[in-house]
């Protein structure tokens, strides 16, 4: 019956609104639902294996995040995330990823510290092997290190969720013929950064992956 969305231990403990609405706002980011595509809440809690209750409440959260509009007579419609949405992530994360960096350096633990080599050291592997998904997977792993690293549990969220609503596209992005090379480098350049407890390099150099990151995902589209 519908997705299995009770079983914790795939989707942990949450809510079933909070479960069906990552459900639906996967879905929708990752293509299966059209932008302009009308969402059906007695259709989705068929699928779903659900009452309608916890999906309107799902839906009305994706509303408060720009990715369904309601629109009077016609229902729910997928936004999902548009060009310039990306753009505006893109330029908001370069400005925001250097405060992380520098908060980051200054409040990183030891621990943390080992983390983030062991996930560049196992990114460095997959590049190696070639294996885009799995670099991906240790990319935003990296990431979310330093975030955390920050001690600011706002500026934790808004970055995680950055790098959420930029997965695809990212993932895109490394498909190009050297990208995942140049994304290691650069990665290399932040744990460098991070290791030696240099803020101003951590943040220049955090601060060019997004600029070069934007650029690529740039280039994609022309």
């Amino acid at each position: 019956m519908g997705r299995d969305l009770l079983n914790e231990d795939n989707v942990g403990r949450l809510s079933l609104t909070s479960k069906i609405f990552n459900v639906i706002r996967d879905d929708i980011l990752h293509g299966k639902y059209a932008e302009g595509e009308k969402l059906v809440e007695a259709k989705l809690a068929e699928e779903l294996g659900v009452s309608r209750t916890p999906v309107r409440e799902a839906l009305k959260q994706l509303e408060l995040d720009g990715i369904v509009e309601n629109i009077p007579n016609r229902g729910v419609m997928v936004k999902g995330i548009t060009k310039q949405d990306i753009q505006d992530i893109f330029t908001i994360r370069r400005a925001i990823e250097g405060i992380a960096a520098t908060w980051a350096v200054d409040r990183i633990t030891d621990q943390e510290l080992e983390d983030l080599k062991e996930i560049y050291e196992l990114m460095e592997f997959y590049t190696f092997k070639k294996d885009l998904d799995k670099f991906a997977e240790q990319n935003t792993r990296f990431h979310e290190t330093i975030y955390k690293a920050t001690k600011s549990r706002y500026l934790e969220q808004v970055l995680k969720d950055f790098q959420y609503y930029m997965k695809q596209s990212r993932k895109k992005s490394l498909e190009i013929e050297g990208r995942m090379q140049h994304a290691l480098q650069e990665h290399k350049e932040i744990l460098d950064a991070f290791l030696s407890r240099d803020k101003e390099r951590a943040e220049k150099a955090l601060t060019m992956h997004v600029t070069n990151s934007k650029r690529n995902v740039e280039n994609m589209a022309t």
